[in-house]
């Protein structure tokens, strides 16, 4: 995601299309530090920390080491892999699934949703998205060429409020419709009555679902549902899109799923039938060890996150800077501090960096309703939390000795 701002690009069509890269100061600051030896305590990049399981990277190992594995693999995604993905949503959501046509493998969720977005999108179509929301729900379908309606979305309510009153006013339905919970970057959850009533309001005005569940095992509360469990693919234009980055600790792997409707699957499987041959066959086969082998490391990698959200709501609050405690996902989506609030979510991460060693992203890089948050990840130890409310504490006495000066 990161570009060159010096390098002109605006000549091209899809590129105009594009913001400006509101990350790019924050990233360059950073990097600049770093150069000069700060430590930066690092909540900025969802990278997660924690390794893969053991039993995952020994099948990567003994498979890469046998022979014809090294060659161009399947762009739907091998057999077994398909059919442990069906595994996976018949035993956690309960909900069954045909691995031939309602499965496709991709290059992690983030893949599968912008490619969907160009088998699906015609110019000037238009899409509901959360707002704030991960990046690529919305831009995936601009550089497709649809037009963005951003809907608030602070909480699961608040977009589905948004989106009735969108309807309401509208001329005629949306094409499609995304949600995303949990939410990157706000950490929230939708609960039952939220699934049941956003499929009622798709199905009733033929408009094409689109479920981000990439945190599908990062909860703390009760576990997040699958579209899929409140109706099935074949009676809704609907797709999902789930990813083994967070839950298994893959980010860097590349793997995910799209699943559901046939002709949204058919159209996506023809579509990454132009453009790739598929993850590296070793990795697939080390994924289907993932979903279908120990799944203990699931529940630790989330009592570790727990921790890590519980010590930094702790620690923060008691330097002065109250944080919401997030119900699920890696992140936490903090409001300003009063006293800075002023200042924007761009300068105030810059300034927090520059004065107490602490990366955060700036919230108005997720979507314009983002402006005055931050969002933090959960991806540094509890001794580096605390050490970074200890800057952040040194920071925020300053700020009041300038300000009775």
């Amino acid at each position: 995601m990161q570009t060159n701002p010096e390098i002109p690009t605006d000549e091209f069509y899809r590129i105009r299309r594009l913001p400006p890269y509101v990350f790019a100061e924050v990233n360059k600051l950073k990097a600049q530090l770093r150069a000069e030896g700060q430590d930066i305590i690092d909540f900025g990049f969802g990278n997660p920390d924690l390794p893969t399981p053991p039993h995952v990277i020994d099948k990567l190992i003994e498979t890469v080491q046998k022979p014809r594995v090294t060659g161009y693999s399947a762009s739907r995604g091998i057999k077994g892999l398909r059919q442990a993905c069906s595994r996976y949503y018949d035993r956690r959501f309960g909900v069954d699934l045909d691995p031939e046509d309602q499965v496709i493998a991709t290059m992690g969720s983030k893949e599968g949703f912008a490619n969907l977005a160009q088998a699906i999108t015609a110019p000037g179509d238009v899409i509901y998205a959360p707002d704030p929301s991960y990046p690529l729900h919305a831009y995936g379908f601009v550089i497709a060429g649809a037009v963005i309606q951003g809907i608030p979305a602070i909480t699961a309510e608040e977009y589905l409020s948004g989106v009735k009153a969108a309807l309401a006013a509208a001329e005629k339905p949306p094409m499609a419709l995304v949600v995303c919970f949990p939410s990157n970057p706000t950490g929230m959850t939708a609960d039952r009555a939220f699934y049941e009533e956003i499929v009622e309001i798709a199905k009733a005005n033929d408009i094409i679902l689109l479920s981000d569940l990439a945190y599908s095992e990062i909860y703390f509360g009760e576990a997040p549902p699958s579209i899929f469990e409140f109706i099935g693919p074949e009676e809704i234009m609907a797709i999902e899109t789930i990813s083994l980055s967070k839950t298994y600790s893959m980010a860097g792997w590349r793997m995910g799923f799209a699943v559901g409707n046939r002709r949204l699957i058919a159209a996506l499987t023809r579509v990454k039938s132009y453009l790739d041959y598929g993850s590296f066959t070793p990795i697939q086969v080390a994924a289907c060890a993932a979903l279908d082998g120990p799944q203990e490391c699931i529940d630790e990698a989330r009592t570790i996150y727990r921790k890590r959200r519980d010590c930094l709501v702790e620690n923060f609050g008691r330097a002065g800077w109250d944080i919401p405690s997030p119900d699920a996902s890696m992140f936490a989506w903090a409001p300003l501090p009063p006293k800075f609030a002023h200042m924007g979510s761009v300068e105030f991460s810059k300034l927090l960096m520059q004065k107490a060693n602490v990366a955060v992203s700036p919230g108005v890089g997720f979507g314009e309703n983002g402006e005055g948050y931050v969002r933090m990840a959960l991806v540094e130890n509890e001794q580096r939390i605390r050490q970074a409310a200890r800057n952040l504490k040194a920071l925020l006495q300053s700020a009041d000795v300038e300000a009775a000066e």
